[in-house]
């Protein structure tokens, strides 16, 4: 039963690190893809692990047990995650398929052994960790994209000095970047390009992004946009906002983390520290407390 469990965690990280790229004719994708893959960013990197292929068959029941509403909702957060693999809401059904049957069999084998603890750790682990995947992908790109605005901002403001237009300035700095934000850019230049109004592109690339810092740069640059404040300026203050809020949170973040320190070392390390010092006098005395207890 433990090789099972085992079969079954190992299953899990191969579905996760290890892919097989499938050709573009092959893959079946859903519309929430169409327009990243005619743009050439990261999002169009088509990968169906072994674990995909395996519960495909059974992704379209899974969709209907979830409902319209719980798949539109998987929909925008594998939005926000940037699709990682080229994942798509198939194929998330597909690997929920099988990590919950595989979690459910685990559980059944560990309790036949009255292991019920574990029974119910391999039973959440099968529910749940597609989900897991998918927040933990959508906290790194947020993290990304916020990390790399600021800058993009200030070189796009140097550019569109130089004389250049929004548009052509937007393509032009979005060329020299790599990342979840370049790629967001490229998606909405595509958009535009296709006919989609740049209120309308940008509205898409804030619901796309689950950043606080996406959203201060689309409503600033649609305000600015409706009083006629120049772009440079709004440039510059959106990056000096963004650095201000940066410095803000991580102020918050260091206030945070100190009672935290503080536990740790009231739990951890004052009581091991105690034991060493015990047990330094202890051998460093030479005294024979068995002698001395039985006398």
């Amino acid at each position: 039963m433990g090789l099972l469990f085992a079969a079954v965690i190992g299953l899990a990280v191969y579905g996760v690190f290890q892919g097989v790229r499938m050709y573009r004719a092959d893959a079946k994708l859903p519309g929430d893809l169409a327009i990243a893959l005619e743009v050439g960013s990261s999002r169009t990197t088509v990968v169906g692990s072994g674990v995909d292929r395996m519960g495909m068959r059974w992704a379209p029941s899974v969709l209907r047990l979830m409902g319209p509403k719980r798949v539109d909702a998987l929909r925008r957060r594998l939005d926000m995650a940037g699709n990682p693999g080229g994942l798509t809401v198939h194929r998330f059904a597909a690997r929920r398929a099988v990590y919950g049957f595989l979690g459910v069999l685990a559980a059944l084998a560990l309790l036949t052994r009255g292991q019920l603890v574990v029974a119910l750790l391999a039973l959440a682990f099968g529910l749940v960790w597609p989900d897991v995947i998918i927040r933990a992908a959508i906290r790194k790109r947020k993290s990304d994209i916020e990390r790399t605005l600021p800058d993009f901002l200030d070189v796009l403001a140097v550019v569109v000095s130089a004389g250049l237009g929004f548009r052509q300035a937007l393509e032009r700095v979005a060329e020299k970047y790599t990342g979840p934000w370049s790629d967001e850019l490229r998606i909405t230049l595509r958009q535009m390009d296709m006919g989609v109004s740049r209120r309308d592109a940008f509205d898409q690339l804030r619901k796309r992004n689950a950043s606080d810092q996406v959203s201060m740069f689309v409503t600033a640059l649609q305000q600015g946009e409706e009083l006629g404040a120049p772009i440079v300026e709004t440039l510059i203050q959106i990056a000096t906002d963004m650095r201000r809020t940066d410095a803000q949170n991580a102020r918050r973040s260091a206030a945070q983390a100190v009672p935290k320190t503080t536990l740790i070392v009231t739990m951890v390390m004052l009581p091991a520290t105690m034991i060493l010092i015990v047990l330094s006098f202890y051998y460093g005395s030479g005294v024979d407390f068995a002698d001395i207890l039985s006398g």
